[in-house]
């Protein structure tokens, strides 16, 4: 017997006096887009559990319920049955844990192996008629909290708030040398160094970028300062934090592309610890953390 496929639902109760169930999409922010696909790709829409059309004239104390059509995985994404440290989830929202050494996007070199692929699979083996919308990512290196949507709507309610800066990032890294300052802020334009296709750099005509770092923890290793620093993001930019810290002189342990030192770490020293954000449907505020890797903790012990 085949297993009953899930698609994903958002249910409201209308609390006006009266009004025009289209209306009262476009206030769930719903676009226009999204409406046509609701209608004509199979979705549906729903009030007091009868289907209606957007003409319909709702009262208060009405039942809406919105079902969303099916979502197709594109071909190119193969989903792999691999373990995930799930750290939160809903019928909207998936938080992942995740390892370092792991990209989160399939690429040339990592075709398969991907967190992308592992919640394809997670998905596939859940029935769930969907593909992957990641909301945030992190290098292959770098360890920690990932964001993802479990439908398109929740993934545009995200990225509105990303846009907005209304979802907050904060990492903790293992930093080399001494800092200028126990916190500051740094703000300089990052760009791509014109002979790689992997390295960025401090660019006077790169994107702005904004990166706040507050000094934890200082020790010294062999004759070498280390600091354990809570990093928030401001901007998004490619490898921002390794490049910002590298410009004061403080480049991340283990992270040789930007001048740090790989004996006492074989990756760069960057973990997603926590994550803030509202839930795109009930408003309410979340937050997560995610305790420090042992390749962290190995280090610190040497304080």
């Amino acid at each position: 017997m085949l297993a009953v496929k899930t698609r994903f639902r958002h249910r409201f109760v209308f609390s006006e006096p009266q009004g025009i169930l289209r209306e009262a999409i476009r206030e769930q922010g719903i676009s226009k887009r999204a409406l046509t696909d609701i209608k004509f790709k199979g979705g549906q829409l729903l009030v007091n559990g009868e289907e209606e059309t957007v003409r319909k004239v709702l009262l208060q104390g009405d039942v809406v319920e919105i079902i969303f059509p099916a979502e197709v995985r594109s071909e190119g994404l193969i989903p792999v049955y691999e373990h995930l440290d799930i750290v939160y989830e809903d019928e909207h929202l998936l938080v992942i844990n995740k390892p370092n050494d792991l990209p989160s996007i399939p690429s040339r070199d990592h075709p398969k192996d991907s967190l992308a692929n592992r919640v394809a699979g997670y998905f596939e083996a859940e029935n769930l008629e969907t593909t992957v919308h990641m909301v945030t990512r992190l290098d292959r290196e770098t360890s920690g909290l990932v964001l993802l949507a479990k439908h398109r709507h929740a993934h545009h309610l995200l990225s509105e708030q990303m846009r907005e800066g209304q979802i907050t990032k904060s990492y903790r890294a293992i930093v080399e040398g001494e800092l200028p300052a126990t916190e500051s802020i740094i703000e300089a334009p990052i760009g791509r160094v014109n002979t790689s296709i992997i390295e960025r750099c401090i660019d006077p005509f790169g994107k702005y970028a904004k990166t706040g770092y507050r000094s934890i923890d200082r020790w010294i290793v062999q004759g070498r300062i280390h600091h354990l620093v809570d990093v928030t993001l401001y901007t998004g930019r490619t490898h921002q934090i390794r490049v910002h810290m590298a410009s004061i002189g403080c480049p991340l342990a283990g992270d040789d592309l930007y001048g740090g030192h790989t004996d006492f770490m074989e990756r760069q020293a960057l973990h997603a610890a926590r994550l803030e954000l509202i839930h795109p449907f009930d408003k309410q505020p979340l937050t997560f953390e995610s305790r420090l890797p042992d390749d962290f903790l190995l280090l610190l012990e040497r304080r």
